[in-house]
């Protein structure tokens, strides 16, 4: 037991569960959690942003680069709301952010009497943006409260957790006794009966596929192993990117999932929602669907599958391995033939979208094979989820099924600050860009080497498209009036250069990557091709 105050046990049990940085920024709510900060910034650092949804994207890239908890801390109120944007993105990408939110002193919570920040049911809302989310009442129950946040995160699917703390539970003071770390809870263990009869069914497979989502992360080396038993493509979703490399003649994207879909007898689903293929490509009787999930309620979801196996990936395929040998028919290399269908859909994307693939390909190629590509909701963008390749684990970052826009280049701050060995490029649009313009200031401010490219098209040029193709020229708030991108990254501090070919863009990457502090390369573009007929996929069987 030690007397502290309500901040600094949560700062001393933020440093027990291994956290050393937090994003935020301080306010009045706040003040005792800040002066917690500042006296064991030896064990916590703070790295403060210019905008609460920057911290909270800061935490999202840190997270979902490493796996390991992201965390931020902001005032109540405004502060919060302007962090859900980022909290959403980490739940849709079962990434472990940690959400600190201050309150209005105790007395006033729920009473709507107009206290500074005061908003109704901040918790309520917490809690449909999280997998939990409790209030400190007490500086005493911060200890445990912060135990279970952590096992809470730790536990079956990753998902966001959140903590509020009013003032007045943050500088009072008395004896608390910190305790020791929250433990996950261990996953469930794989029923053998299950794991024989989708060995069983597998192994008699003549054209199985494998498709993998962010679940499969931590059992890269069970999936390789599958893969090859059974001569499965391997079709990785973006949230999946580098779990098996895309040098691999197995591994695949969705171009070449919907064209191997249609004479699959058997689809192993691991990790991942199989979305868009049950509801879009189409399941009839002659198709067998296994799913692996540690969520038992993602197993279901999209359909009934033969069967269900809700597990840990790596110990549910280590299973599945280990019994196929019973079952597996004699296979021979499909090297070749994977490999001409990977040139197919290469020349495919070329013929259909390829003024966006030459921009990937240069980017690509200025890149190590271990840097962090973090894309957004851009034309480039778009066409990396099928067109980039990806040669190791995590190295994607997306914002998911929340479609965030705006997110990317806060995010690869955090990534970056994960990953300070690592290289990191975000691309975003004009428009998403300037969502999150001020964070230049925190690159700077950090010494971040990040390289960022803005592709100007000075419009929302998604909408833009459909307006003028679908609802016949009804053009409306899409065209974009924009700063000078070179002078403005300039005028932070930072470096700014322009490439109008993939050919300088490419230069320009290889420059960024070796020089110190951010750099921003603005490319000017005119429209690309529409890329979501070749991007959307329809039937591809069944009903």
């Amino acid at each position: 037991m030690a007397r502290m105050t309500g901040g600094q046990a949560l700062v001393g049990s933020l440093a027990a569960h291994g956290v050393d940085t937090v994003f935020g920024l301080p306010g009045v709510q706040l003040d005792h959690l800040f002066n917690a900060f500042h006296d064991e910034r030896n064990q916590v650092r703070v790295i403060h942003t210019r905008h609460e949804q920057g911290a909270g994207y800061l935490a999202f890239g840190y997270a979902v680069s490493t796996g390991k908890v992201g965390t931020y801390a902001v005032v109540p109120g405004p502060g919060f709301l302007n962090t859900t944007t980022a909290l959403s993105t980490a739940y849709a990408c079962n990434a472990p952010v940690l959400c600190i939110a201050g309150q209005i002193h105790t007395p006033f919570i729920g009473r709507g009497t107009g206290q500074l920040h005061e908003i109704p049911d901040q918790l309520g809302t917490m809690r449909g943006l999280t997998k939990w989310a409790m209030r400190a009442e007490h500086p005493t129950q911060v200890p445990e409260l912060m135990r279970e946040a952590f096992r809470q995160m730790g536990s079956g699917r990753v998902r966001p957790a959140g903590i509020e703390i009013p003032p007045d539970v943050l500088g009072l003071q008395c004896e608390i006794d910190l305790g020791t770390p929250g433990v996950p809870s261990a996953p469930p263990v794989p029923d053998p009966d299950l794991i024989d009869k989708a060995a069983a069914l597998l192994g008699q497979a003549e054209n199985p596929l494998i498709f993998v989502g962010g679940g499969i992360f931590g059992a890269e080396a069970e999936l390789r192993a599958l893969a090859e038993m059974l001569q499965a493509p391997v079709i990785l979703s973006r949230a999946a990117g580098g779990a098996l490399s895309d040098r691999h003649p197995l591994a695949h994207r969705l171009q070449a999932g919907h064209r191997l879909w249609g004479k699959a007898d058997v689809v192993l689903g691991v990790g991942t929602r199989l979305f868009p293929q049950v509801p879009a490509w189409g399941v009839d009787g002659d198709l067998k669907l296994i799913r692996i999930d540690i969520d038992p309620t993602e197993v279901t979801r999209n359909a009934v599958p033969t069967v269900a196996i809700t597990a840990d990936a790596r110990q549910a395929l280590a299973a599945l391995a280990g019994r196929l040998a019973a079952h597996n028919r004699r296979r021979a290399s499909r090297a070749d033939e994977m490999t001409t269908l990977k040139g197919e859909v290469r020349q495919y994307l070329d013929a259909k979208l390829g003024p966006q693939m030459a921009w990937l390909d240069a980017l690509r190629a200025a890149m190590p094979d271990d840097a962090f590509f973090v894309e957004e909701l851009t034309q480039v963008g778009y066409v990396a989820r099928v067109g980039f390749p990806v040669y190791t684990p995590r190295t994607y970052v997306s914002s998911g099924y929340q479609g965030t826009l705006g997110y990317g280049f806060a995010t690869a701050l955090g990534v970056k600050i994960a990953n300070p060995d690592r290289k990191v490029v975000s691309v975003s649009g004009d428009g998403g860009f300037m969502f999150n313009v001020q964070e230049m200031s925190t690159a700077v401010q950090q010494g971040l080497d990040v390289v960022a490219v803005v592709f100007n098209d000075g419009a929302y040029g998604n909408v833009r498209r459909m307006q003028q193709n679908d609802y016949g020229g009804r053009v409306i708030a899409t065209e974009l009036r924009n700063p000078d991108f070179v002078k403005l990254a300039e005028s932070f501090g930072a470096a700014g250069v322009r490439a109008e070919t993939p050919e300088a863009l490419g230069a320009q990457i290889r420059a960024g990557l070796n020089r110190a502090g951010p750099t921003l390369i603005e490319v000017p573009m005119g429209q690309v091709p529409d890329p979501w007929p070749h991007l959307a996929l329809g039937r591809a069987r069944g009903r």
